[in-house]
């Protein structure tokens, strides 16, 4: 099945979710949250409800509004990918029908975590939630969190459906991850914020970060370079934001992020247990790795 190279740009953003002080969700901060990633840090796309955005936290409700909000701020100049992945699949579809509902432009599916299916149902899972809706899916790979790879057959047998069109990949396996992009079309965006200059090279298109709440024009450049054919100067970029790309993740990457935005005084708020609020020496370094990437918090 031939799918657009690029459904979802080149560069995307799991945004954090913005709370007010007393821990309830903040629509408005969302709101002028994305629209800072769009305008100011050139995102082609926003991931909503993703881990970043502390989807374990936030209810059924809190989801829907805000997709709802984020898709009125940028929806006409950005497309909006709603996380929806459960490890409950008849779940994960009431989400994604919801989220069509609420005006997404895509879907984002994780492996289903800690029951730990086997590749049967894991294609069963991403085929299920695919026949449900009209809206295409980007699979989200990430055994470290899940405990479930999705395997490369599996890839390779759902990239078969009309709707799945994209992986968010975050396996760390760029063989397993070469060898799907030469057999299938899906568009291979990376999952982890310093392998995606690797991951261009055996065929990705793009990046869904995290870093990227501060690095966006970099990571876009950077990606821009190498389609391009310049490579020598995507490297120099890569080398440029790396301090930051692996910096972020010190520390769960939400806390950081959220700990970075408030001391731009972008909206962020602070984090729902079972995180915990970043402490002084964690910002600091954070200061420390933007500064080496000649970003200023």
């Amino acid at each position: 099945m031939t799918h657009d190279p690029r459904p979802f740009g080149r560069l995307l953003t799991a945004m954090v979710t913005p709370f007010a002080q007393d821990g309830s969700l903040d629509a408005e901060g969302a709101a002028k949250l994305a629209t800072y990633l769009v305008d100011e840090q050139r995102n082609d796309a926003l991931v909503i409800s993703g881990t970043t955005g502390e989807s374990p936290t936030t209810t059924d409700a809190e989801k829907d509004t805000l997709l709802r909000a984020v898709v009125e701020a940028v929806g006409d100049r950005a497309r909006v990918v709603a996380g929806v992945g459960t490890n409950n699949t008849a779940h994960t579809v009431e989400l994604a029908h919801a989220a069509e509902k609420a005006g997404a432009h895509g879907l984002l599916v994780v492996t289903p975590y800690y029951n730990k299916p086997p590749q049967a149902g894991v294609a069963r899972h991403f085929l299920t939630v695919a026949d449900s809706v009209g809206l295409p899916i980007m699979v989200y790979d990430i055994p470290h969190r899940a405990g479930t790879a999705v395997a490369t057959e599996t890839m390779c047998r759902i990239a078969d459906h009309d709707r799945i069109v994209a992986v968010k990949d975050a396996k760390g396996d760029l063989i397993a991850s070469s060898w799907v992009t030469s057999r299938t079309d899906l568009a291979y965006y990376s999952g982890d914020d310093a392998a995606t200059l690797p991951l261009l090279s055996v065929g990705g298109v793009g990046l869904v970060g995290t870093s990227t709440h501060f690095t966006g024009p970099i990571a876009k450049e950077m990606i821009g370079a190498y389609e391009r054919g310049d490579v020598v100067a995507a490297l120099e970029l890569h080398r440029q934001a790396l301090p930051l790309f692996t910096g972020i993740f010190r520390a769960p990457g939400t806390m950081l992020v959220k700990a970075g935005l408030r001391a731009k005084g972008l909206p962020a708020g602070p984090v729902r247990s079972p995180l915990v609020e970043a402490g002084d020496d964690e910002l600091n370094q954070l200061r420390e790795d933007a500064a080496a990437a000649g970003i200023v918090l």
